[in-house]
């Protein structure tokens, strides 16, 4: 996996500088290679079938005259530059570990360091109101705004919403592997007795036919409890979940791939069949690569279809490598830094958590060149795949559960004068089941992104955009239109109010605690709100 490696006195003189000026269409800074970059149209289709192109664009693999390649200069815009094939193409991320981690890097009075911080994450860690489907797919929604003071850009939200889950007496049952880290760093106070909390809470809300085994690591990793039925154990459970105390170093591959090994046997056909590794990810002992660890458990999972969720802890976190080992190993991360958090993900979150309504989703927005002039992808730069493998089902893409929702939001800049189509949306997945393959899309408007980001928009579309505001000052970006830290706090606030949304609410006061951080207010761009032309 890759981040940006910007050291903190530049996080800290951005937090003071605002918003920057877009440079480039793609995903990526000076220091890292853009997905246009890397994606520039040049490669032949992939097997798995052509993705689908934008209006009036080349098709994959051909150069559309009308736009200048990645690079070039625009003759009529300066220093313009374009996305050759219009395409933005990238596997489903319902991740939250970012921000959690985030507003708890925060609380201890510290920034964030910029590679841990994923805009994506941030954004989906809020509600969004989007209309769910009827059935076990996906509602596709895109909508935007105007972003304020920014000359010609606009925000363009995407967003991808499953179907809540039934009654918990109705989903399949579950039976969960619990990899605990008992390393030495989890004897810190909010790691494992945070753990403990959390297992004793899933213990209450499991149902009697689920079924849960224990794994615990430091140097090496031992089975406590073998795959075990809730019903006539929960004492059991609860008792051995106690006796677990800290021990020597952090050595995950053992835990991760013993933990592997008694989800296949205990393996239940027709049920929710996870892994569940809890930990603070700082490993020091044995393999400590995400993709090697793995490689080791690679049999199991795509044999047998075991995910793996990883719930984050403790003040000093290896981001890294969690995300690597939950991305890869097709399932998610959360991140719990007390008690309300650990019962809102083991308690309201569960389903989501647990069940999958989609596997290996991938997302594609075709722009239409006839309006767009320019576009970025908020985040997702870790999600990213090539144009040509969206509809190669044997390409990697993220796991969705029940209740779940996707948001991607772009900055786009329309054309002079723009009128008509501006995107449309495809999302593609598997049916977890069936395996069978299937699309829904949506699209957008010029009529629909016109109307002013703070005024005219949805509350909830405000939400995203203060959420990836905030991600992208903390990470040194350079999105058009990003207000001061100050005005993005009163923002928050107000929307907080407006939407009576307590998460709306710390939003904001993570956001006042990186201005008293930064010592500053973050103004940005000339425009009193940190905003301005971006030529």
């Amino acid at each position: 996996m890759e981040h940006r490696t910007r050291n903190r006195h530049g996080a800290l003189a951005l937090l003071l500088a605002g918003g920057m000026l877009i440079t480039g269409c793609g995903a990526g800074g000076p220091d890292q290679e853009s997905a246009a970059d890397r994606n520039t149209g040049t490669r032949a289709p992939a097997a798995g079938g052509t993705p689908a192109p934008a209006q009036g664009s080349a098709a994959p693999g051909q150069r559309d005259e009308a736009a200048p390649r990645q690079g070039e200069e625009d003759s009529a815009a300066g220093a313009e530059k374009a996305a050759p094939d219009y395409l933005s193409t990238f596997a489903l991320d319902v991740d939250t570990a970012s921000y959690g981690y985030a507003r708890r890097t925060l609380g201890d009075g510290r920034l964030p360091e910029p590679g841990t911080v994923r805009p994506e994450e941030f954004v989906n860690s809020f509600k969004q109101g989007y209309e769910r489907p009827e059935g076990n797919g996906f509602s596709v929604t895109v909508d935007g705004a105007r972003a304020a003071g920014a000359g010609d850009w606009s925000l363009v939200r995407v967003g991808l919403a499953t179907r809540p889950a039934a009654r918990t007496s109705e989903r399949p049952p579950a039976a969960l592997t619990f990899v605990v880290d008992i390393s030495g760093s989890m004897a810190d106070p909010g790691r494992l007795d945070l753990v403990k909390t959390s297992l004793g809470i899933l213990t209450d809300e499991l149902r009697d036919d689920d079924s849960v085994s224990l794994v615990t690591f430091s140097d090496e990793a031992k089975t406590l409890l073998p795959m075990t039925r809730l019903k006539g154990n929960r004492t059991e459970i609860r008792d051995t979940v106690g006796e677990m105390e800290p021990a020597a170093s952090t050595n995950v591959a053992a835990g991760v791939e013993q933990g592997y090994d008694e989800a296949v046997d205990g393996y239940r056909e027709g049920a929710n069949n996870r892994v569940v590794l809890l930990s603070d990810a700082l490993a020091n002992t044995g393999e400590t690569e995400g993709e090697a660890i793995l490689e080791r458990v690679g049999d199991a999972r795509e044999e047998y279809g075991i995910t793996l969720f990883g719930v984050g802890v403790g003040s000093d976190y290896g981001d890294e490598l969690m995300e690597t080992l939950t991305n890869k190993g097709d399932g998610n991360t959360t991140y719990v830094a007390d008690e309300a958090q650990a019962r809102k993900v083991f308690v309201d979150q569960l389903p989501a958590h647990v069940e999958l309504r989609a596997r290996d989703a991938k997302a594609q927005v075709a722009f239409d060149r006839e309006t767009v002039r320019q576009f970025k992808l908020i985040g997702y730069e870790n999600r990213e795949v090539a144009d040509e493998d969206f509809r190669d089902d044997s390409v990697d893409g993220g796991e969705v559960g029940p209740g779940h929702t996707v948001t991607a939001l772009y900055a786009v800049r329309l054309r002079e004068g723009a009128s008509g189509h501006v995107a449309t949306a495809t999302v593609r997945w598997l049916d977890p089941e069936t395996r069978t393959a299937r699309e829904e899309t949506g699209s957008v408007e010029t009529g629909a992104v016109d109307g002013a980001l703070w005024t005219d928009s949805d509350p909830r579309l405000q939400v995203t955009a203060v959420a990836a505001y905030f991600a992208d000052v903390l990470r040194g970006g350079d999105l058009p239109g990003t207000p001061a830290l100050g005005v993005l706090a009163d923002r928050a606030r107000t929307l907080a109010a407006a939407t009576e949304d307590s998460s709306v609410e710390k939003l904001a006061t993570a956001i006042e605690q990186a201005e008293r951080i930064g010592g500053g207010s973050g103004d940005g761009a000339p425009g009193g709100e940190g905003e301005g032309e971006m030529d």
